[in-house]
């Protein structure tokens, strides 16, 4: 296994970190559960970068690091949600949009006629990459917050921004979903 998909299974071995500190009642949870999502968030640019820069793209890193993505902003996002800072329509929209683009993949992939992986598109990266940031803030929100290094209006106005970028978000979610039915639309229609 190379280095970039070291860092991908990194990634997925940091969620559940991320859900325990999520979890704890401890006025500094929230501080350490943000770190470790902005690590787990670095580790997606840094091993795509690596695989792109050394020539080190696989079909793995294609297919995982993807999955790993959806599993690290899904989660986060429900915690966002929980706290406030994330409508739950936004969750249902990505989780729709991840189902049916995993799905496309996986019919992709054991397509007789010779399979193939599809790789994220920069759309598709672009709404990770506003995902990690949206939830940053969030998450920033609710460790400043809980250590009470925040005031009231100041928590709420951040808050509101960090709801409108999810909204913005959710919509990147919607238009990078169709670039990967659309083109793919035969893959549905022809399968067994």
């Amino acid at each position: 296994m190379n280095l970039p998909n070291k860092l991908t299974m990194l990634r997925f071995c940091l969620v559940p970190v991320f859900m325990v500190f999520m979890y704890i009642d401890n006025p500094y949870s929230y501080l350490i559960a943000l770190i470790v999502f902005a690590a787990a968030s670095f580790t997606d640019f840094l091993d795509g970068s690596i695989a792109r820069k050394y020539n080190m793209v696989t079909d793995f890193g294609k297919f995982m690091d993807p999955l790993a993505d959806k599993l690290l902003t899904t989660v986060a996002l429900i915690y966002l949600c929980l706290n406030g800072m994330c409508h739950e329509v936004v969750i249902c929209i990505v989780l729709a949009r991840e189902f049916a683009v995993s799905g496309i993949r996986l019919i992709a992939a054991a397509n007789p006629k010779g399979g193939k992986v599809i790789a994220a598109g920069m759309m598709g990266k672009a709404k990770t990459v506003l995902q990690m940031v949206a939830s940053m803030l969030g998450l920033l929100l609710m460790a400043l917050n809980s250590l009470g290094s925040i005031s009231p209006v100041t928590y709420s106005t951040f808050a509101t921004v960090t709801n409108v970028l999810m909204w913005i978000m959710a919509v990147l979610t919607v238009v990078s979903g169709m670039q990967y039915i659309v083109p793919n639309f035969d893959l549905i229609k022809n399968a067994k």
